[in-house]
């Protein structure tokens, strides 16, 4: 059960990080004091999705790619080449930039987010392509790491989106 458990947590990174980036999240937020605002509740939601979703996640991908290449090959339902050690320091980069981004600024932050998700929105679609033409449904092609290609973009974006907004100056002359 506990080996079944840690298999699961560990294949499916990109979900794992992504659920303690929300946890995290939640005790920052509940650690502030009251009154709590919606711009803290975005800022912890933001902050911890780019430390953990981006930094973390990308960190582990690379450490799998470049060190474990072979493994995750298999995983993916690949056969192992170079180019695994390319995806990992593509990876490295994004997770320098997301660990930058933890604490950064919106232009660090919009490069956090715009970045890795043009990488895992091609890499959807490289799914989709191999499920089609190859028929492969390993876990790595079409299980979690799929539909977290899709999620994380969509998040990382609706939160880059909600913290403009929330940043944005209140307007001088309201229409009617």
């Amino acid at each position: 059960m506990i080996e079944t458990t840690i298999r699961f947590v560990l294949s499916n990174f990109t979900l794992t990080f992504l659920l303690i980036g929300l946890i995290a999240s939640g005790i920052a937020y509940a650690a502030r004091p009251a009154p709590r605002t919606r711009a803290q509740l975005i800022e912890a939601l933001f902050a911890y999705f780019l430390l953990f979703s981006i930094g973390v996640s990308f960190f582990y991908n690379f450490v799998m790619h470049v060190f474990f290449g072979e493994m995750a090959a298999r995983f993916i339902g690949w056969a192992d080449s170079p180019f695994q050690t390319e995806v990992g320091f593509a990876s490295l980069g994004f997770a320098v930039v997301g660990l930058l981004a933890f604490r950064g600024d919106r232009g660090l932050r919009t490069a956090a987010v715009v970045g890795p998700s043009l990488f895992l929105l091609g890499a959807a679609g490289g799914h989709v392509y191999q499920m089609i033409a190859a028929r492969n449904f390993a876990p790595g092609n079409a299980g979690i790491i799929f539909w977290t290609d899709l999620l994380i973009p969509a998040m990382g974006l609706g939160l880059l989106y909600l913290q403009r907004r929330e940043r944005e100056p209140e307007p001088l002359i309201t229409a009617r």
